[in-house]
């Protein structure tokens, strides 16, 4: 994944989360999480294991290059339970190489960044937008993940700030 990936990330959650983003040393590949019958990995699993963590922080997005799901699913980009302290995203299915087109690094990073900041904003209290262009818009499919921006609609972001303020016990409106 490397420093092309994690340095503009970490600086477009801080510039869009309004909070200090810093990065910690990675973990291995989570092999306890690993479903041999689906040859994916459960993303509730790494999420638990992220929460026992010892890591600092008022939230924790997880980032890993595993291809994710959920029993119900099958496969997720990400996944944050709301308002809760973790989430874990994945760049595997973010990949143009993986929709068999030649490998796009900015097309790559732009999908992460609206990955990340999508759940975070669970992770914070959000729930599925209906806008389209929202950056909480449900993504089910790649296209839906390129469609949107890479910002939360107006509604999404005032309440972003309000669950963001009220956890740091600033009280939100």
């Amino acid at each position: 994944m490397g420093r092309r990936i994690i340095d503009p990330l970490s600086e477009f959650l801080s510039d869009r989360s309004g909070l200090n983003c810093t990065i910690v040393k990675g973990m291995k590949t989570p092999d306890y999480a690993y479903d041999p019958k689906r040859e994916q990995y459960d993303s509730r699993s790494i999420l638990k294991r992220l929460s026992s963590s010892r890591m600092e922080g008022l939230k924790i997005v997880g980032i890993t290059d595993v291809d994710l799901f959920v029993p119900v699913l099958k496969y997720v980009f990400g996944l944050a339970q709301v308002e809760d302290r973790c989430a874990v995203i994945s760049i595997h299915r973010l990949r143009s190489q993986f929709y068999e087109a030649p490998p796009n690094d900015a097309l790559l990073l732009k999908r992460t960044l609206k990955t990340a900041l999508h759940e975070l904003g669970h992770s914070f209290g959000l729930t599925h937008c209906r806008v389209k262009r929202c950056v909480m818009f449900s993504s089910t499919r790649i296209a839906d993940t390129d469609i949107k921006s890479d910002a939360f609609c107006p509604t999404c972001g005032d309440l972003f700030k309000w669950y963001r303020d009220k956890c740091l016990g600033h009280g939100g409106r």
